[in-house]
């Protein structure tokens, strides 16, 4: 194509590489300083920035490591799709349901999640990354749920936002639970 962008904007290459250095301008961050931190070449930098590199998955994520964001913020196009509708779906009556929802990139590290559980059961949850907040709206049902030292009982209606960099934890009585997860995680400049 001799140089020239194809009208779709220039494929997935082209893609990640305006996604490597939006991000990398929005954090102040130098090629070299990029480069340095991901252990790449500068010069396998600077083509995966100009679209022309055939990054693995590896590279991809060393990068996204660097920037401090899901490796998935790197393969978003910034197109806007228009509203999104995420229909329903069967719980599982037996074990605890978690669904993604929705995932809010372009600079911002912010995952809405649905869980839902049975009655009886319990869920342990991981540390996230340092400085995350995890927010519960109990759309209905009652769940103890919180930090190891700090678990509150929920009703629905309730808000608890809570360190999601601790251990945490979600517990049903004999109701099951409907629980809207909000993980908001500092992007780091």
């Amino acid at each position: 194509m001799n140089g020239e962008r194809r009208p779709d904007g220039g494929g997935a290459a082209v893609a990640v590489g305006e996604q490597i250095r939006r991000r990398r301008a929005q954090r102040g961050m130098s090629a070299a300083e990029l480069a340095r931190r991901a252990g790449l070449s500068k010069a396998t930098l600077s083509g995966l920035e100009a679209g022309t590199g055939n990054p693995t998955i590896d590279t991809l994520d060393a990068v996204a490591v660097a920037l401090h964001i899901p490796l998935t913020d790197l393969l978003a196009r910034d197109t806007d799709s228009g509203p999104v509708r995420v229909p329903a779906t069967v719980a599982s009556q037996d074990e605890p349901t978690r669904e993604l929802l929705r995932r809010v990139g372009s600079g911002h590290s912010l995952e809405l999640w649905r869980l839902r559980m049975p009655p009886r059961t319990g869920l342990a949850g991981v540390p996230h990354a340092p400085g995350t907040v995890e927010h519960l709206l109990i759309a209905s049902g009652a769940v103890a749920a919180g930090p190891g030292d700090d678990v509150r009982e929920l009703t629905p209606g309730d808000l608890l936002a809570f360190a999601g960099d601790r251990p945490h934890s979600y517990r049903t009585g004999d109701q099951a639970a409907d629980i809207i997860v909000v993980i908001a995680s500092p992007v780091v400049g």
